[in-house]
């Protein structure tokens, strides 16, 4: 999310300046390559990049398409096959082992809009999908580089001008809306093929952090670097201040009042640091009626148990789908002491969790690593 948002202020600045750019985004792999669909990197004729779709390899070759296609006010996708045997660029000194579709578009006109739609879903929160064509065989009427859009609000923009595609890119973006995964189409018609690149676009991740202590500090910090979106929660002013956690949402609350004062969706991630245990159980206790889909407890397993035990006590039983989102303690087995070593494993723990992975070793990981 980070890298998006530099993008999006790079473009902005190039606009205001009347300067020309383009952007070029990865729409399609196979086998092993160092970004995913989706990835993006911004080029202005003179050379500045922001973002990034390989490891390096591949950068100046699309810098180079890009100029021309500036120039030329036309989109095109640009195949990179770093599995061939053959002596060629691509074949020599490759990081990678797969294939690279990118498609690489001047941003103006309708091209521009992709970019002001992601900041849109990004300042409202909302998810969105992308419908991006990227291939158009045979005589099908359809143009590499016209996208259809929309929102979770129902919102929806789209310059295919094609109605028997846009209908196929309707359905397939409300499926992708539906499951939260992007991927690609491929269309098949009487003319012709169209393959379209379906992206969903989701919202920055809310962090939501209860307890504004010292080892508090880094983890909303470094979130921040990841792009998140950070919220912290606590009841003492002296502690919860803008100096200690910049750019950081605020709530000064009593645990037992949160319940008033807080409302968090599905989408929300919670990390609970009061070292407070009767704290700790009253937010424990709100946090397992919400739907956040991942709730953080500090502390040892010995004192998880007492909460839960005090839990049950109070009459309160956990469901299988409450246990599941719980994750105490928090944070993956890193050999972590510092808070900011604390904060890694945390972080990196929720990055696991929200994309389905365990957070083990690569090299133990059989099959590309995306």
């Amino acid at each position: 999310m980070k890298e998006l948002n530099d993008i999006i202020a790079a473009f902005r600045s190039l606009k205001q300046a009347g300067k020309p750019a383009a952007l070029a985004t990865v729409v399609k792999t196979r086998g092993s390559t160092y970004r995913r669909p989706g990835a993006r990197m911004l080029v202005s004729d003179a050379g500045q990049m922001t973002g990034s779709v390989s490891g390096g390899c591949l950068e100046a070759d699309v810098l180079e398409k890009a100029r021309k296609l500036m120039a030329s006010g036309r989109a095109e996708t640009a195949v990179y096959d770093m599995t061939s045997s053959d002596e060629g660029v691509w074949g020599l000194n490759m990081g990678c082992n797969g294939i690279v579709h990118l498609l690489i578009e001047p941003l103006t006109g309708n091209a521009s809009q992709q970019l002001e739609f992601i900041d849109e879903c990004i300042k409202r929160q909302l998810r969105g999908v992308i419908a991006t064509v990227f291939r158009v065989d045979g005589e099908f009427n359809a143009q590499v580089g016209t996208r259809l859009m929309v929102r979770e609000d129902g919102e929806m923009a789209e310059n295919v001008r094609n109605p028997v595609l846009s209908a196929a890119l309707v359905e397939s973006a409300w499926q992708a809306m539906e499951s939260g995964t992007s991927a690609v189409k491929e269309c098949r018609f009487l003319e012709g093929v169209v393959e379209a690149f379906v992206e969903v676009v989701n919202p920055p991740t809310p962090l939501v952090v209860f307890g504004a202590g010292n080892d508090a500090v880094p983890l909303a910090r470094m979130a921040q670097e990841l792009g998140w979106s950070v919220a912290v929660i606590d009841h003492r002013p002296a502690v919860l201040t803008a100096e200690r956690f910049p750019n950081c949402t605020l709530i000064n609350s009593r645990p037992e009042e949160v319940a008033n004062t807080l409302t968090l969706m599905h989408h929300a991630v919670a990390v609970v640091m009061t070292h407070n245990l009767l704290h700790d159980l009253q937010l424990l206790k709100f946090l397992l009626s919400t739907p956040s889909r991942y709730i953080g407890l500090l502390g040892p397993r010995t004192r998880t148990s007492l909460l839960l035990e005090q839990l049950a006590a109070e009459g309160i039983a956990m469901s299988d789908e409450q246990r599941a989102r719980l994750f105490a303690p928090v944070g993956l087995d890193l050999g972590a002491e510092s808070p900011e070593e604390i904060a890694l494993s945390i972080l990196a723990e929720i990055r696991a969790v929200l994309s389905h992975r365990h957070g083990g070793f690569l090299r133990e990981h059989e099959g590309p690593i995306h």
